[in-house]
């Protein structure tokens, strides 16, 4: 993998940039749809390819890890040829997941022990096991298994789960060098920056991170329920410390404004299953502001969802039908919502990208946020 770094836009940290993989090419900064199970939920590979504009989808190892199964997904040659996806994928660990399993799971030196939420049979992750299933999988991008913190976490456990991950880190770092990936492309390895709320922990743990000069470095445990104005902080400390010459992924984050922000800061990677999971729920993203589609006000309103858009679903559909499909519990309403939504995201960070090349991004963030705050 190689990161190009483009431009820097003069009036804050924002970055252009352009990533290279063996399935082609990401330029950043970019938002990640989440394809948790090897699926974008409601959304077909051809809808994130052709209206939705996606360069790379996320898949999950733990849920991958339980269902299908690695061996299934072997036999398939990898989760590209699985699920017919032939860009760029990137796998979290399942960390996150360990994390929001907390009482169905014990961590130790060697590594976790958790029950599946499926049918309640134990499992054990080591840093070694998850690269191994990640290589299965056939990631472009893989991330190392790390522990995430809750937030508020006391001082003294954000230290000791900090350097817990860094020695779990230090062994991914071993066994991807004694591994080769499955199906003839390369695979890079992407740690995570953990350290809770505390800022010298995020220090000591960013610079660790950067000291083991991977492809690639991510940021994690934010976005769990602290404060936008700390996560924003927290963000930018992080970026002072990873090397500006290595593509900067910021996990689970977030809303349209919160990704506005974090390009800013110097962030070049995303994801959130916020586009999904709300469209689902009938809140729309759009270029005018944010939609609650089930209200009654939109229910004799005929205009297109989103006539900013450049996505056939969104200047195809209007308002009135979209509500109507949800008041009336159609399964199409929920892949209507969530192409709108996912293709908004990527529109966002495109339009962002351009930004940053004009050399205007500063001014144009500051005009934006307001608006993709507005509740119509």
């Amino acid at each position: 993998m190689t990161f190009d770094l483009l431009a820097t836009d003069t009036a804050s940290s924002a970055r252009a940039g352009l990533i290279s993989t063996g399935h082609g090419n990401i330029e950043t900064p970019i938002f990640m749809p989440v394809g948790t199970v090897g699926s974008v939920k409601a959304i077909t590979q051809q809808q994130l390819k052709e209206e939705i504009k996606a360069q790379i989808i996320l898949g999950n190892t733990y849920h991958l890890y339980l269902r299908p199964g690695t061996g299934i997904i072997e036999q398939a040659g990898g989760l590209h040829k699985f699920n017919g996806w032939d860009r760029p994928i990137l796998t979290d660990s399942g960390g996150y997941q360990v994390f929001s399993l907390a009482a169905n799971r014990k961590i130790k030196e060697e590594g976790v022990i958790f029950q599946s939420h499926i049918d309640g049979s134990r499992h054990l992750f080591t840093p070694e096991s998850v690269i191994d299933t990640q290589r299965s999988i056939g990631a472009d991008i893989i991330m190392a298994f790390d522990e995430c913190p809750p937030y508020p976490s006391e001082y003294a456990y954000a230290k000791t789960s900090m350097e817990l991950t860094h020695r779990w880190l230090a062994r991914c770092v071993q066994h991807m060098g004694d591994t080769e990936p499955k199906y003839g492309h390369e695979q890079s390895l992407f740690p995570i920056v953990q350290g809770s709320t505390y800022r010298d922990l995020r220090q000591a743990s960013a610079e660790f991170i950067a000291g083991m000069e991977c492809d690639g470095n991510a940021i994690g445990g934010l976005s769990v329920g602290e404060p936008e104005e700390m996560m924003y902080e927290l963000s930018a400390h992080c970026c002072e410390f990873l090397p500006a010459d290595k593509p900067r992924y910021l996990m689970g984050v977030g809303t349209p404004w919160n990704i506005l922000e974090n390009i800013s800061l110097g962030i070049d990677m995303f994801d959130c299953v916020m586009p999904t999971r709300n469209g689902r729920n009938g809140m729309l993203f759009t270029t005018k502001g944010v939609i609650n589609i089930k209200n009654k006000k939109w229910a004799n309103d005929f205009s297109v969802l989103d006539d900013g858009l450049d996505c056939e679903t969104s200047n195809f559909y209007s308002k009135a039908y979209l509500r109507h499909l949800f008041v009336a519990s159609e399964f199409l309403g929920l892949t209507i919502a969530s192409i709108q939504n996912c293709a908004f995201y990527l529109h966002l960070v495109k339009h962002a990208r351009e930004h940053i090349l004009a050399g205007d991004f500063a001014s144009w963030k500051r005009e934006m946020v307001p608006v993709l705050k507005t509740r119509l």
